[in-house]
């Protein structure tokens, strides 16, 4: 990777940080996967020639047992993967490295040893998503009534932890770090003095704290984007979406409800910003990303209630906007107009968000079926595979290759030969 031309990427990245292994101009980048849905934050990969059949034995290039338990998906910087887990015996929180060309455990680091918080039976203790930015590693969980914020180097020596507020909820903990500049960025709505907060990657101190409008739970991840000049940091949560300044923590918009809690990240196509929720009432909503202030009564370009998702992220790709309900129903909607122009009931419950790549979207169930379909006017069902083993966790594109977590293994999907670490 030529380092120069990656820092101007990280440094000057105008749309969040953007995580890009430079390679040829002529060849689709080979990507690193740091956090969230991946270096966008929007499920979606660059790279070409992504596999779209396999099983529990076939094309799978590694499978190695992991210790605990957790919905968090995997991390890719490289020549290592990052995951957390929860060891409920021990109560303790864990961040794991792994060697990407084997999946062997390069070292195992107790971040967090308190009593195990109530949680949701859909949820686990380690299910944020860790978050890298090629120097360290930050990791998010609850800590009692505190949420808790730990970064570490790639050795896995702590380089700094903090309490950047409490937080109070009957569902558990889910809050993944976003990159912004020198900032770790955290969602904290919960049923108490909800907020949202700005860290600094070097030392974890607080930069900026803004007080959410309403208390109550929602876990959404937001993403950042630059709109006609301005950047926005965006997230739904605490009957609301809203758009903040990433740099100041100060509101640019609010749009009212639609619902009381959020899971799902929003997506944006370049036009329209696509939101999926909730609970107890579940929407779609097609939103127009500008203005300031209150733009409830304008900003909603189109919206539905049908087979709505509330856990699971949806997905833009092209003209079309990608969704899967928690049931298993997947949709694809003309994403200007919101015209739905097919459905298909995949047969089993969805957690994990969507992820595409070559112009493909993956829609992966709780039972590890993995269906891959190509968008557009008609549905085309590329493949279906079986991985035989729950999978909860959202997948990871990299170089190539997709990172499965299941409920007991990781799983290397892409070329063989075949390894199990299981000894």
């Amino acid at each position: 990777m030529h380092t120069q031309y990656f820092l101007r990427c990280f440094i000057g990245c105008t749309c969040g940080c953007v995580f890009l292994m430079a390679v040829g101009a002529k060849s689709a980048p080979a990507e690193n996967w740091p956090g969230w849905r991946g270096p966008r934050g929007d499920g979606s990969s660059l790279e070409k020639n992504i596999p779209v059949r396999w099983s529990d034995m076939e094309n799978v290039v590694w499978k190695v047992p992991l210790p605990g338990k957790g919905h968090a998906s995997p991390i890719i910087w490289n020549e290592r993967i990052f995951l957390v887990a929860a060891l409920k015996e021990k109560q303790q929180r864990v961040l794991l490295c792994l060697e990407r060309e084997t999946g062997k455990i390069l070292w195992q680091r107790v971040v967090l040893q308190t009593p195990l918080e109530r949680i949701h039976r859909l949820n686990s203790h380690a299910t944020s998503t860790p978050l890298t930015d090629g120097e360290k590693v930050y990791v998010s969980f609850l800590d009692r009534d505190m949420m808790f914020i730990a970064a570490y180097d790639f050795q896995g020596r702590q380089i700094w932890k903090v309490h950047p507020g409490v937080f109070s909820s009957i569902h558990g903990y889910s809050s993944s770090p976003i990159i912004w500049k020198n900032k770790l960025i955290i969602n904290g709505d919960h049923d108490g003095p909800a907020y949202i907060v700005a860290l600094d990657r070097t030392d974890g101190r607080t930069i900026w704290k803004t007080l959410r409008p309403n208390r109550m739970r929602s876990y959404c991840t937001p993403i950042i984007r630059n709109i006609d000049g301005r950047n926005q940091l965006i997230l739904s949560g605490g009957k609301c979406v809203t758009s903040y300044d990433p740099d100041t923590g100060k509101q640019h918009w609010i749009i009212d409800g639609p619902t009381e809690q959020f899971v799902a990240s929003l997506v944006y196509n370049g036009d329209m910003l696509f939101m999926t929720c909730g609970y107890p009432k579940k929407f779609i909503f097609a939103i127009r990303p500008n203005g300031q202030g209150n733009v409830t009564k304008t900003h909603v370009l189109w919206q539905t209630s049908r087979d709505c998702s509330y856990v699971p992220s949806p997905l833009v790709i092209g003209s079309y906007f990608l969704i899967v309900s928690d049931k298993g129903i997947a949709s694809c909607y003309e994403a200007k107009i919101g015209r739905r122009i097919w459905r298909e009931d995949l047969g089993d419950r969805h957690s994990a968000s969507l992820v595409s790549a070559d112009g493909l979207v993956y829609f992966l169930s709780d039972h590890g079926f993995m269906t891959v379909l190509r968008p557009g006017p008609k549905l085309d069902v590329v493949s279906r595979n079986k991985l035989g083993e729950e999978t909860y966790a959202s997948p990871a594109i990299s170089r190539g290759q997709i990172f499965l977590r299941g409920e007991k293994h990781l799983f290397c999907i892409g070329t063989p030969p075949y390894r199990t670490n299981d000894e």
